[in-house]
């Protein structure tokens, strides 16, 4: 039986920060199930009591110490919630009095530095993208397509849309989607609208079985979510992206992140950092 723990990410602004690092090194014990809580906007020295009578509560009641991943800034309210009956692990700490020893300079030791709206141009431009994202969605629109920094083109719901959607969040990329559709594959070319943007595509594809079941709950029982269906238009687009040398990429059993960093990495796309 898996061992269970309480694991808390807590920090003076979103939390986003510790919640990444934390659930990253949490994902190198699958023997323990974590309860994971993120903890945001502790930023006073009552709100990080509270806090503490929160996890020594879940501690009580689970039987073992929780963890703690904390970003705070403020030492005294970081001082605060070390006290907790917990493992507390400082992700700042761990790594800026090394940096600062490195770096010869004292660290700023502000708050709200990491994910801040402060940075306009970039705050912007990340805004525009996530905007043209989800104005270019599925073919919705063909303004400004060539505009895109990426149009990603594939079958129906094999990914498109979440994988585009991260792409502009996560890394300010405009990236825009097209659906490929019976027609397409009737004529065996490119839509027209994407076919003179060939430098800009990349492929999503999916295995057919996965694409049914996607399918099938959205539309049960209708022909577009039938196997047989599901087979057809797979077979086709992958035959027509390898005529046209468009790159492509599995997504049934890859993660939104994995194929963004992906489609990033190979079809060299400016990526930015927030």
């Amino acid at each position: 039986m898996a061992q269970k723990r309480s694991a808390f990410f807590i920090s003076d602004r979103t939390g986003i920060t510790a919640e990444m690092l934390g659930h990253s090194l949490l994902t190198q014990f699958e023997m323990v199930a974590f309860n994971e809580v993120t903890l945001p906007f502790i930023d006073t020295v009552a709100k990080a009591e509270a806090t503490v009578r929160q996890i020594n509560d879940q501690g009580a009641g689970d039987g073992m110490r929780p963890l703690i991943f904390s970003t705070l800034v403020d030492p005294e309210i970081a001082a605060v919630v070390s006290r907790a009956n917990a493992l507390f692990l400082d992700c700042f700490e761990i790594f800026i009095r090394p940096m600062e020893k490195e770096l010869g300079v004292a660290a700023l030791h502000a708050v709200g530095k990491s994910h801040s709206a402060n940075d306009f141009a970039n705050y912007h431009h990340r805004i525009e993208a996530v905007n043209y994202s989800l104005g270019h969605d599925d073919g919705a629109s063909t303004r400004e397509i060539s505009e895109a920094d990426v149009i990603l083109i594939g079958v129906s719901r094999c990914g498109k849309t979440p994988t585009c959607l991260y792409l502009a969040m996560q890394f300010g990329i405009r990236a825009a989607n097209y659906p490929l559709i019976p027609e397409d594959f009737a004529n065996r070319q490119l839509p027209g609208t994407v076919k003179n943007l060939r430098s800009r595509l990349y492929g999503l594809t999916i295995k057919p079985e996965r694409l049914q079941q996607i399918r099938n709950e959205r539309r049960p029982g209708s022909t577009y979510a039938t196997l047989s269906n599901c087979e057809f238009e797979v077979r086709e687009a992958e035959a027509m992206m390898r005529r046209e040398n468009i790159p492509f990429l599995d997504a049934t059993s890859k993660s939104v992140e994995e194929l963004a960093t992906t489609i990033v990495q190979e079809a060299k796309l400016v990526r930015r950092i927030y």
